[in-house]
């Protein structure tokens, strides 16, 4: 019990001290963990199980929750194409994922997983150049010999 309440504070402390970029590859890392778990409740010949279904269904939800945050947490003032180009990108992920839900289709829940999984190594990169980037500008942190 003492393990899971330190865990559980752990990851809250993260989350609170994480920069933006940091919170959207956290985001980024859940919905694909949540489509893995979805891609696993899918047998061999690409049916579900009855007993998976609430499952499947559960993990998609939740991967839609994201989608959705990561869509309300779009800058569309400052963001320009590149917001509206993600903002065009989330709704059709949703719109896959809403059809996935409903057809039981693991080609679709994968697709979806893998290209959230190239926009989140994006982000990623991105987070860390922009991290270098400040580090470079603040001489509190640069290290003398």
């Amino acid at each position: 019990m003492a393990y899971t309440q330190a865990f559980t504070a752990y990851k809250q402390t993260g989350v609170k001290t994480a920069t933006q970029g940091k919170l959207i590859v956290m985001l980024y890392d859940e919905a694909v963990k949540q489509l893995s778990l979805a891609v696993s409740r899918f047998t061999e010949d690409t049916k579900v199980e009855p007993s998976n279904i609430d499952k499947l269904n559960a993990h998609i939800l939740k991967t839609q929750e994201i989608i959705t945050e990561l869509m309300v947490s779009l800058n569309m003032n400052e963001g320009g194409q590149l917001a509206q180009n993600l903002l065009s990108l989330y709704i059709f992920f949703n719109k896959e994922l809403m059809e996935a839900n409903m057809h039981h289709n693991k080609q679709k829940i994968s697709f979806v997983r893998d290209k959230m999984d190239e926009l989140r190594s994006a982000w990623v990169q991105a987070d860390s150049m922009t991290a270098t980037r400040a580090s470079d500008m603040n001489p509190a942190i640069s290290i003398s010999g």
